[in-house]
């Protein structure tokens, strides 16, 4: 089922899971560290160096977990569908976590400051731009669970980026979005039984948006659970006991959606 309000550009789906399978393509990858504010973070590149010319460049905003083997598996994926991709760092060097106090700690510190957040993302997009593989005037950013949380927090703010994705991610606005200020076109993926973010939140986001004017897509997976992208998400949920799963139809239903998306934004389509 898909609605669509022809005012405001967005569109609601209560998706069916289609498993696709995705190219992959001789890659280069760049661990870099950079600063923001004399603190020191770590960022990761990926991309085809096959690809020739310049081409749209793609940030990737990680779990509450930290700057880890996942948001670069990401960064690489989104590589082989010929972007270059930069995973950033939200919360500094080193600053990984294993356990959920640890990532909360992480997460309230980052978070307790959204200027600086703003910082930190703005100084990553700085460091994409200025890749030589990259056309600076093409930018998207993609997040996951806290990082999609992060993604929107930045269109909310007016930060100038073509399109913004969020997996799993929180919806709650840390400040609600003026009508006018969100220029990027906005895709949103949520599992319909995530606890993390329950009904009530995506419906006010949707209204959020609406008010706001914001071109948005929502893709809502019934019965679908927090971190559906992430293959060790029953690992951890289980550990620790959190309501978390991977859904593999749910995780590569969006991310093919994702990449359409993609080539949309960027005039890439066959």
């Amino acid at each position: 089922m898909k609605t669509r309000s022809s005012l405001t550009g967005i569109s609601i789906i209560v998706a069916a899971l289609l498993a696709t399978a995705s190219a992959h393509a001789e890659l280069k990858t760049e661990s870099v560290t950079y600063d923001v504010n004399g603190e020191s973070f770590s960022g990761y590149f990926a991309y085809d160096d096959e690809v020739s010319g310049k081409r749209p460049g793609i940030l990737v905003v990680h779990e509450w977990w930290g700057h880890n083997t996942f948001a670069r598996k990401q960064a690489e994926r989104l590589a082989d569908m010929g972007y270059t991709a930069f995973a950033l760092d939200m919360y500094g060097s080193g600053k990984v976590a294993q356990h959920p106090d640890d990532a909360m700690a992480f997460m309230k510190a980052a978070m307790s400051n959204p200027d600086a957040v703003e910082a930190r993302f703005m100084a990553a997009m700085s460091v994409l731009q200025k890749h030589p593989t990259v056309n600076p005037d093409q930018i998207a950013a993609q997040g996951y669970c806290f990082g999609g949380g992060v993604v929107l927090n930045m269109a909310r703010r007016g930060v100038d980026l073509a399109g913004v994705v969020s997996f799993h991610g929180s919806l709650a606005a840390a400040s609600t979005a003026e009508p006018g200020t969100i220029k990027p076109r906005i895709q949103v993926y949520t599992g319909g039984d995530d606890s993390f973010v329950p009904a009530d939140q995506v419906g006010a986001f949707v209204t959020e948006m609406q008010t706001a004017g914001a071109a948005l897509e929502l893709v809502s997976y019934p019965g679908v659970k927090h971190s559906f992208t992430s293959p060790g998400a029953d690992a951890l949920g289980k550990q620790f006991d959190m309501p978390l799963a991977y859904n593999a139809e749910a995780a590569e239903d969006s991310w093919d959606r994702t990449g359409r998306f993609y080539d949309e934004l960027f005039g890439q389509e066959d």
